[in-house]
């Protein structure tokens, strides 16, 4: 396993800048997600780390080695694609091998090999058949034994469980963390999904436009995102705009709704900036018999209520216009039905104040 250190990698494909000066450290053996909508960037990242793109300026690093002008076949890269890319006339074990008969290794050493790999993705039983005579989430599993029987320095997933339902997805995501504890090999994995980004990096680079907005582990940049976009991208959020009036051991907004109290999200915040306060739905809870005193209570009329079970999610109008979501982790009852009036309090230490910075792009 390496690490993997990008100063300043620019892509364009035509007039399209698709990676914009991006520099990130990953660490040897770290799990680290590239996450961030579609046209982001952050496929054309993974393939310029496998070396099947080539940069327009920057340098990439294994270890010390750059690796910016080494072809593919030489930086000892697994890659694991979105669509599995499996030899559809070729055996699940011609399949896994055909990286190591490309490398000439020996018969001897890749039988050892394909057998421990097709055994560490549980598809050693299936050896014998074509990948159209598998399902969605063999297919993967095969297209992961491939990555892993050439023993990389690093393994590169690119989007790899999109094409699978809900529960193949949650099987797979399981699968994959537990190879990455056994193995502890440095893995990239690119995905738009939230959840997936969140339950398995160690790390994770939001990525907006080209550039990395944010780079942390997945607890710190949900409680402390940098920015709106990267507040919006990561789980939902609730924004209430107002004015900074001060700047002390908290900071105060004034807003539509009253004064807000919260903690500070960038460096440089002064009196007069123009901010937003964000929220998470599950910071948010409703005032029930009690009077309307204390930092942080609004007031407002429920517009609808969805119950899920596990959950309960209210949308309430605020009086001035703005419409938030509060989520019920523990729904033993309703709260509040459609039509009613509400007050609901949050917590100073679960407001982030951002710049307000317009409409996310």
């Amino acid at each position: 396993m390496v690490s993997v250190r990008l100063e300043n990698i620019t892509k364009r494909f035509d007039n399209v800048v698709a990676v914009d000066r991006v520099s990130l450290e990953i660490q040897k053996g770290e799990f680290f997600f590239l996450l961030g909508p579609s046209g982001c960037g952050k496929s054309t990242l993974l393939r310029l780390i496998a070396g099947l793109y080539q940069p327009e300026g920057g340098r990439i690093f294994f270890d010390d080695r750059e690796v910016t002008a080494v072809p593919p076949n030489e930086r000892n890269t697994g890659m694991v694609f979105q669509n599995y890319a499996l030899w559809p006339h070729m055996t699940v074990w011609k399949n896994v091998e055909y990286g190591l008969t490309l490398r000439k290794v020996s018969p001897a050493e890749r039988l050892r090999r394909v057998s421990k790999a097709l055994e560490m993705v549980q598809m050693e039983a299936y050896a014998n058949r074509s990948p159209n005579q598998l399902s969605g989430g063999q297919q993967q599993r095969v297209a992961l034994a491939r990555a892993l029987v050439v023993e990389p320095d690093v393994v590169l997933l690119d989007e790899p469980l999109s094409n699978l339902d809900a529960r193949l997805r949650l099987e797979m995501r399981e699968q994959i963390q537990e190879l990455h504890r056994k193995l502890g090999i440095t893995m990239i994995y690119v995905t738009h999904d939230q959840k997936e980004a969140l339950a398995m990096a160690d790390r994770m680079a939001v990525m907006q436009i080209g550039r990395v907005g944010q780079v942390g582990n997945p607890r710190a940049l949900y409680a402390r995102p940098s920015s709106r976009f990267v507040a919006d991208f990561i789980g939902e959020i609730n924004l209430l705009a107002g004015e900074v009036t001060a700047v002390d051991d908290k900071v105060c907004v004034e807003t539509a709704l009253g004064t807000i109290h919260g903690r500070m999200a960038y460096d440089g915040i002064q009196k007069g900036d123009r901010v937003l306060c964000a929220v998470r739905p599950e910071a948010l809870a409703f005032l029930e018999g009690q009077p309307a005193r204390g930092e942080n209570v609004v007031s407002g009329q429920v517009r609808n209520v969805v119950y899920l079970g596990d959950l309960e999610q209210y949308i309430v109008d605020l009086v001035d216009g703005t419409q938030v979501k509060l989520v019920d982790h523990n729904p033993l009852e309703r709260k509040a039905g459609a039509g009613e009036d509400a007050r609901l309090r949050f917590s100073p230490s679960a407001v982030v104040i951002l710049q307000d910075e317009g409409e996310p792009a």
